[in-house]
């Protein structure tokens, strides 16, 4: 048995793998936008949906019905080549006002009150046809309300598209896309990673090439999973191969969170998935990871 075959004996004692994974360049940015959907189940067109915002600082929150798809995606492409969308009237003028209704609301610094949005009746909209649509449903435009703020944070705009069942399409209420835009004129597209329910390693961001724009940036934001069973005690934020230090690197493309410092350096495929990691960066460095564990003591 096994003559012939030939077989590849590695020293146990190597550390450092033959072939590296590359390590992702990213940067950091403050996002003051945040927005969530409370009662999902109770969302419809009909019916309207309510929104929960969570803003670091004053904001203005916009809501657009029956918004035209192809419209909005030129929106986003003239936030990039030919003025910034940093005010409503800014997005109304990219879209030309090829939406059905819209609603506005003023958000107040760390202000959690849930926000009512309903279409309105003279509109006559029950449900929005088939797919493939024409229209998103609803599209959310979160912008700071201080001129001031917009000179400090490099993120100055956050646009969310939510499908909302309707007659003709019953799919449970989510958020499809969330746009980040940025003063420079870049926008980025906010994506969740995979881990743990009960891990607490802090959201981050990373270059991504090739999406969009030459020059586009993906920021990964880690969030819980609201589907995810709970799990007990410390393992839940434990790497998966060592069960030991804590998770801390980003596989791409597949973005499972399920590695450790010590453990990045010897998988060239997910242990998850199995997917090739063409790239991975940290959620966070060494200091932040000590400070960290010594807030938590």
């Amino acid at each position: 048995f096994g003559l012939g075959v030939p077989v590849i004996l590695r020293n146990p004692e190597e550390t450092d793998s033959s072939a590296r994974v590359l390590k992702k360049q990213m940067r950091q940015v403050k996002n003051p936008f945040g927005l969530e959907i409370p009662h999902p189940a109770t969302a419809s067109v009909t019916k309207g949906i309510t929104l929960t915002p969570d803003c670091l600082e004053d904001c203005i929150l916009t809501c657009y019905w029956g918004c035209k798809v192809q419209k909005l995606h030129e929106a986003l492409q003239k936030h990039v080549y030919c003025f910034r969308i940093k005010t409503p009237q800014a997005l109304e003028d990219a879209l030309y006002s090829e939406y059905l209704s819209r609603q506005q609301y003023s958000i107040k610094k760390n202000d959690k009150e849930e926000k009512y949005c309903q279409l309105p009746e003279d509109a006559q909209v029950v449900n929005f046809g088939p797919v493939p649509r024409s229209r998103y449903p609803l599209v959310a435009l979160l912008t700071l309300a201080d001129e001031e703020d917009r000179e400090i944070y490099d993120i100055i705009s956050m646009v969310t598209v939510i499908h909302i069942p309707d007659e003709s399409y019953r799919l449970s209420c989510r958020i499809l896309y969330q746009y980040l835009l940025l003063a420079q004129g870049q926008y980025y597209d906010l994506k969740k990673l995979f881990m743990s329910a009960n891990s607490t390693t802090p959201s981050s961001s990373n270059r991504s090439p090739g999406e969009r724009s030459t020059d586009r940036t993906l920021l990964e934001e880690a969030e819980q999973a609201e589907d995810e069973p709970e799990l007990h005690g410390e393992n839940s934020k434990d790497c998966v191969v060592c069960q030991n230090g804590p998770v801390n690197w980003v596989l791409l493309p597949c973005r499972h969170v399920c590695l450790c410092d010590g453990c990045i350096k010897y998988f060239q495929q997910c242990p998850m998935c199995r997917q090739f990691v063409q790239e991975s960066f940290p959620l966070c460095n060494k200091k932040e990871q000590d400070e960290d564990e010594s807030t938590r003591i």
